[in-house]
């Protein structure tokens, strides 16, 4: 069994990776750190838990244990780690932006479509962003056949949970009911995140990626619609898009119309993919608390420790 501690497992990404691992039968859930909760049922931050956890939360952590995630806001992650003096052979899995970029402190970045046998190598892992996920997974393929030639013009929305457990005025339900809105247009954080998986595969991009990012009135899920110019026709893109992806479980390919809910609650990535008048057209759909955190954090640490990834995370979409 891999023995995992969690730092900081209140919030939702620590929610949900709690739940994930309830029912991941190679793991053993041996403490959840939290200094607001301390001493109290993880329940009392998780009320869907009750039954499930025997455990408290703890103010200290006992490092005896195989990997722990990191589930702590952004900025503060790199502080907990150079503060807390991790064994060198703990594993460490950070859900903050804190090491995604230029595998900062040894950390790899842990986009199992991009790097899988780094991470597989690896002993610190970066997840990667919720919006990052979606909107890379559309244009790695583009990437790797190095035809990103243009500007990349993307709008993505996103459910509430995304912007956190903390109660502010646009995730308020009053505000959020029957509402949309954009924010920070053009100068999303996850827009350098892209860049740099892009340029992984195609070091010769240097286009815009030119991304507006939207709140919905829902509670979890992305969706993406991207396009760009493209010399490819519709049979070369799907067929691009399948091969890039035969070996990568969670993606799902077609050129059919895709929605959210065939996504919510499971850690898959659906891709349609279609050429319209020289341009492809991409909508990439996620959840953002599963593949866009933490379904995405257990499968690379599945790699990590040489299990199946799929190994705990064959979950079911709502569906309605």
């Amino acid at each position: 069994m891999i023995n995992v501690g969690v730092v900081g497992g209140t919030g939702f990404t620590g929610g949900e990776l709690l739940r994930i691992l309830s029912g991941h039968p190679e793991t053993k859930l041996n403490w959840v750190y939290s200094r607001t909760y301390a001493g109290k049922p993880l329940h009392s931050a998780h009320d869907d838990l009750e039954g499930i956890w025997d455990l408290a939360f703890v103010d200290k952590c006992d490092w005896n244990v195989d990997v722990v995630f990191l589930c702590l806001p952004h900025e503060t992650a790199k502080n907990f780690v150079e503060s807390e003096h991790i064994p060198e052979g703990v594993k460490i899995i950070d859900l903050s932006r804190d090491y995604r970029f230029n595998e900062e402190g040894g950390f790899i970045y842990g986009l199992p479509e991009l790097n899988k046998e780094k991470i597989k190598k690896a002993s610190k892992i970066a997840n990667p962003g919720c919006f990052a996920t979606s909107i890379q997974l559309a244009l790695l393929p583009l990437a790797f056949h190095k035809v990103l030639n243009h500007d990349v013009q993307v709008t993505g929305v996103t459910g509430s949970t995304g912007a956190g457990k903390g109660l502010s005025a646009t995730t308020h339900f009053t505000w959020r009911t029957s509402n949309a809105s954009v924010y920070k247009a053009l100068k999303h954080q996850h827009i350098q995140e892209i860049f740099q998986s892009v340029h992984q595969l195609q070091p010769s991009f240097e286009k815009r990626i030119n991304f507006v990012p939207m709140r919905g009135n829902f509670t979890r899920g992305i969706l993406a619609s991207i396009y760009t110019d493209t010399t490819w026709t519709a049979e070369e893109a799907l067929s691009n898009y399948q091969a890039y992806y035969a070996d990568h479980p969670f993606v799902r390919v077609t050129n059919q119309p895709i929605d959210m809910k065939q996504v919510v609650n499971t850690n898959l990535v659906r891709i349609s993919v279609n050429v319209i008048d020289g341009q492809i057209h991409l909508v990439s759909v996620i959840d953002n608390l599963t593949k866009g955190a933490s379904g995405q954090a257990v499968q690379n640490m599945n790699l990590v420790f040489g299990l199946d990834e799929k190994t705990g995370l064959n979950l079911k979409s709502i569906g309605y």
